[in-house]
């Protein structure tokens, strides 16, 4: 027997699509990603609508448009800052004002955003995108609050707090609690 042996067979079993299913669910809650999928979702009818030959009985209607390569330019372009939004957490508040403003553009360049359906969801995963905020670590969190307790007894509670002469923020270098009271020596 080796290390890696299970001491029961059937112990240490997950099958392989819990075990994905569990990594898959971490990395989607670490990262925007219901926006990303709205925002690329958003681009997709936003870029197919002005290529689109409908066929209705024998007669064919198509959608094309004079801004037909504006369109498609609108639409790879949200899928792309979508899929950025995914891979680069770090670009959301770009990436979702950037997403609105395309969306809003698309409205008289791609006929009517894609029929309104990839505007709506590209002005939707656009709010999401600038609203997301990551999670703090349950570790830092707890050190965080440990720092703060230690850096709030470090101050003073003297009479020179009393009477807000103590300013941590003063930069002047001119406050009674260096001793300098007011005057600058001109050295």
């Amino acid at each position: 027997m080796s290390a890696e042996t299970p001491a029961a067979p059937g112990q240490n079993d997950e099958h392989y699509l819990q075990v994905f299913r569990r990594n898959f669910r971490d990395w989607r809650g670490d990262r925007p990603f219901w926006a990303g999928l709205f925002i690329g979702f958003g681009g997709v009818p936003i870029a197919y609508f002005p290529y689109a030959h409908l066929q209705v009985g024998h007669l064919t209607l198509a959608m094309s448009t004079t801004a037909g390569a504006g369109s498609l330019i609108i639409g790879v372009l949200l899928v792309v800052l979508g899929i950025s939004l995914w891979f680069q957490k770090h670009v959301r508040t770009f990436a979702g004002v950037a997403a609105i403003l395309l969306a809003l553009v698309s409205i008289p360049v791609a006929n009517l955003g894609g029929f309104l359906v990839g505007f709506v969801f590209a002005l939707i995963g656009g709010a999401m995108a600038v609203s997301w905020v990551p999670g703090e670590p349950e570790e830092g969190y707890s050190a965080q609050q440990s720092l703060d307790k230690d850096s709030a007894a470090a101050e003073p509670v003297g009479p020179e707090a009393a009477d807000g002469a103590y300013d941590p923020n003063d930069l002047s270098g001119t406050s009674p609690s260096n001793g300098a009271d007011g005057r600058h020596s001109a050295g």
